[in-house]
């Protein structure tokens, strides 16, 4: 497959949260996924299962030559390799990684949906996602990131918190 831009979010609400995105990032890199561009780090309320600890989030652009399954499978590898423990849907983790956008692919696998079938609905995604690519259109939906950001209720926003930079 040809070089891909992608957007990747990421999450940690376990242990030692900053260093857990770090360390995302780097066994990407060490494999072969070349980051671009990371917003900063935000503090976010849980999602879903909501009695658990604060995440912090942050989103990526990068590019690869991984087909989709094979980079699915090189986050789920990292994942584990970084110490994730299974845990409940939307449950507490260590490290979590999604892939938002893979260039303009629309695919609905089973095993697969991209462009992420929530991110449209999750300020802890737009509002990482917007720093670095304000612009960038849903494959589907065709709003901007920005649109979709402004579009969400107050709410989704009004607890996220500025912590740093990586």
């Amino acid at each position: 497959m040809s070089d891909k831009r992608i957007f990747l979010a990421f999450g940690s609400n376990l242990g030692n949260r900053l260093e857990h995105l770090k360390a995302a990032l780097k066994y990407l890199e060490e494999h072969g996924v070349r980051i671009e561009s990371k917003s900063r780090v935000w503090e976010t309320a849980p999602w879903g299962e909501t009695d658990q600890p604060a995440f912090l989030n942050m989103c990526a652009s990068a590019r690869t030559d991984l087909d989709p399954f094979a980079l699915l499978r090189l986050l789920k590898n990292a994942e584990a390799d970084l110490g994730r423990r299974e845990s409940s849907h939307w449950g507490p983790r260590e490290i979590d990684i999604d892939i938002i956008f893979f260039g303009s692919l629309v695919m609905n696998d089973q095993k697969l949906t991209i462009p992420h079938p929530y991110m449209h609905e999750r300020g802890f995604v737009l509002k990482p996602l917007s720093e670095i690519a304000p612009d960038e259109e849903h494959p589907v939906s065709h709003k901007t990131v920005s649109e979709m950001l402004s579009e969400l209720p107050k709410a989704e926003l009004e607890n996220m918190v500025w912590i740093s930079e990586i």
